[in-house]
């Protein structure tokens, strides 16, 4: 740790000191001390979120007319509530947030035209920063966002979600770069031609060599590589290729909660290997295991009741609605966030676990972490089971720039020896030529 955080954290310690409630003691007051304590270090260290969807939630409710929603208003109470805006990221104490460039996979690999809706979500992003310049401000480096976050703005930072993003092109990828993005997840919930998906059939085997490529280039421009959503035999691949230390922008532990989305614990030791970190997610059914169990409950329930009633939607969406009355989803908590916090923590230090919360992009989230007004709530819990001051810090934003500045540290080395890769996906993965006939 720096001389200049250590000294950022003994500020925020200082100040947690003078804000103590008098005649503290009993659960509440204890509970307020905490809350208190969470408020200091958050104005010391920018909390910086991984992963937020908020963009294409935007794009769905306004076709991309910012003057058409106001993000300085409490959104929450709209026909179709947002888990963020301004009012609410103020009252969480974000410092930086990665606003997810997602664009839906309808096909594997992606369709032509992918890369344009990027380009359109980037510039959007760009738009919102700049149409609420009092509050946001682009960031693209480390310090970047130490900078902003002293200045009392909210480091804005774009990351891909998908590596259907690029159309199987490096050209695009090093566009997307230029314009500002900083990590890629190298698959969504299909695989790509070069890379297979945690929640697809396997085609790849992991990652093809263009695939590979993919990542190498990733780490000569300083992009992050993001493995969350890819197969675990693509984690490993990339875990092989890479000259940079990897993310998982929202994924939790497999060990705590057995999503395929999430990280086996032999993923996880190779993330300290690397030097890497896993950005804990808040979406119910990556961190709740009963609910986990009750979402495969009722997918399953839902394929039998269209093999029943086949075109008839009406009859499944009853069936669907009588279901969920007689089996109400459990509740994921914060709590059970925490639990993968100490699972990441005990399996390979605390140096490798950041947030990645998924708001904006998930059907189900937990008691106490509705929306991005709900951070200190995870931090209090935190302290409430041991976690110091410096511990808390590295996690809500010290490991992700300790790992940005890897990567930086990295390409900047790598650019002195290597030209931007001219591989195209057709010579590196072309298909075997057939064997000789031999008569």
């Amino acid at each position: 740790m720096t001389d200049h955080i250590a000294t950022m954290i003994a500020a925020a310690l200082s100040a947690f000191i003078l804000a103590l409630p008098v005649g503290a003691g009993d659960a509440h007051a204890d509970d307020a001390a905490l809350y208190e304590r969470a408020r200091a270090l958050l104005a010391a260290i920018p909390l910086i979120d991984g992963h937020n969807d908020m963009p294409w939630g935007l794009r769905a409710r306004t076709d991309g007319h910012l003057d058409r929603l106001d993000l300085a208003t409490d959104l929450s109470e709209m026909e179709r509530p947002m888990d963020t805006d301004i009012p609410r990221l103020r009252e969480g104490g974000v410092g930086g947030q990665f606003w997810s460039v997602w664009i839906p996979i309808r096909e594997s690999g992606g369709r032509p035209g992918d890369a344009r809706v990027v380009l359109e979500q980037i510039d959007l992003v760009k738009r919102m920063a700049a149409r609420y310049a009092d509050d946001f401000e682009l960031a693209f480096t480390a310090n970047d966002v130490l900078r902003i976050h002293r200045s009392g703005k909210i480091a804005s930072l774009v990351g891909l979600e998908g590596g259907h993003s690029i159309e199987n092109s490096l050209a695009v990828l090093r566009a997307t770069y230029d314009l500002g993005a900083r990590y890629m997840t190298l698959t969504h919930t299909k695989g790509v031609d070069w890379a297979d998906s945690a929640t697809d059939e396997e085609r790849s085997g992991g990652l093809t060599e263009f695939g590979k490529e993919v990542v190498r280039e990733m780490n000569r421009l300083g992009m992050l590589v993001d493995l969350s959503h890819v197969s675990p035999a693509a984690m490993h691949d990339a875990l092989d290729v890479t000259r940079s230390p990897i993310i998982f922008s929202h994924s939790s532990a497999f060990a705590v909660c057995a999503n395929v989305r999430n990280v086996p614990d032999d993923v996880l030791l190779r993330v300290k290997n690397n030097g890497g970190i896993v950005m804990v997610t808040f979406l119910g059914f990556y961190v709740s295991e009963p609910q986990r169990l009750w979402a495969d409950e009722r997918y399953a329930e839902r394929n039998r009741l269209r093999e029943l009633h086949g075109d008839d939607r009406d009859a499944i969406r009853a069936a669907m609605e009588e279901w969920d009355q007689a089996n109400p989803a459990p509740e994921a908590t914060v709590q059970q966030v925490a639990d993968h916090i100490d699972h990441i923590r005990d399996t390979i230090g605390i140096d490798h676990i950041g947030l990645g919360s998924d708001f904006d992009g998930s059907p189900t989230l937990p008691v106490g972490l509705e929306d991005v007004s709900g951070y200190p709530n995870l931090m209090v819990e935190l302290f409430k089971r041991g976690y110091s001051d410096k511990e808390v810090a590295q996690i809500i934003g010290l490991n992700i720039l300790r790992v940005m500045r890897d990567v930086e540290k990295v390409a900047a080395e790598l650019q002195k020896t290597e030209q931007p890769s001219e591989a195209r996906i057709e010579e590196l993965d072309a298909e075997p030529a057939p064997e000789p006939v031999v008569d």
